[in-house]
């Protein structure tokens, strides 16, 4: 097969199109033919090395997180998926023509959605879900503040906290005010604007996305006995609140969550905006891009 491999830690340039082993499903696990797997930012942490204390990095080494696809085979103890089934999940390795999944990992995707579409979903989404339902635990009736709301990783938190009944402020740059005020919430507020940051009152739970001073700012909004979730990390300043619960979150497989969503994105419930598609070799291009943020997912096309 064809794949996009990594020989040493470095830039976008350090991704090449190679020749690599097909993989073989084993136990449990699903071989896929890959439609599309899609940029996060955890793969160009991984690459640059930027991750590797938590991530750790073996060369020669193939990125990538997300995949939609066909089955192409099944391994030992797999039950409920055959070959030409439409799927999606998330593993490693997916900057690939073919990749091995645990079959516990993968879900099948709606008819109605675009396979290749499905690519940009597995992620994001339950990242957004496992921020709200895992780490702040938001109840009906109460007010969780989510950060970077406008992204698809923060648009799945948005949905998720409004199912769950809170009342959901999207926290979002001044620039990006009206988009937000497009994706359900119920308050938007500028988080660089500061007399709005002054005015704003105490929240129950706050779900961090962006990192940055931010979120030092809004430890000091959470209501004692509140929560901070995060994806990513803690604030510098949460041992100055130590009535505030942190909690770190990162996404794990949740299969029928992931079809869950992915039902949300057929019915227009959520929508994961995508910038561009790019076939796989330009895998480095499309991370250079993502890099630098401000855009939707981006999809490589194997």
């Amino acid at each position: 097969m064809k794949a996009i491999v990594s020989h040493e830690f470095g830039g976008p340039s350090k991704l090449k199109l190679e020749d690599y082993a097909d993989p073989v499903a084993g136990e449990g696990e699903v071989l896929v033919r890959v439609a599309a797997t899609s940029i996060n930012p955890i793969d160009w942490k991984m690459r640059s090395g930027d991750a590797k204390e938590i991530f750790p990095v073996e060369f020669p080494w193939i990125p990538g997180w997300d995949v939609s696809g066909i089955v192409r085979a099944v391994g030992p103890g797999v039950s409920g998926f055959e070959p030409g089934d439409r799927v999606m999940g998330f593993g490693p390795k997916t900057y690939a023509e073919l990749v091995v999944i645990k079959a516990s990992s993968l879900a099948k995707v709606p008819d109605s959605l675009d396979l290749v579409k499905a690519g940009a979903l597995p992620l994001v989404t339950q990242t957004g879900e496992q921020l709200i339902s895992l780490g702040t635990h938001i109840q009906a009736g109460q007010t969780v503040l989510i950060t970077g709301a406008v992204g698809a990783v923060g648009r799945s938190a948005v949905l998720t906290a409004k199912k769950a009944g809170a009342i959901v402020i999207a926290g979002v740059r001044k620039r990006q005010i009206d988009e937000a005020r497009t994706i359900g919430a119920d308050q938007v507020i500028a988080l660089d604007d500061e007399d709005a940051m002054k005015k704003l009152g105490f929240v129950d739970a706050v779900a961090e996305i962006v990192g940055h001073t931010t979120g030092e700012e809004l430890m000091g909004k959470v209501k004692q006995g509140g929560v901070f979730a995060s994806v990513v990390g803690p604030p510098a300043n949460a041992a100055m609140h130590p009535t505030v619960k942190v909690v770190p979150v990162g996404a794990v497989p949740d299969a029928a969550k992931l079809r869950e969503m992915a039902e949300d994105v057929v019915a227009g419930r959520l929508v994961i905006p995508i910038d561009r598609m790019l076939p796989l070799e330009d895998a480095g291009e499309g991370q250079a891009a993502a890099e630098k943020g401000g855009i939707g997912k981006i999809l490589l096309l194997a």
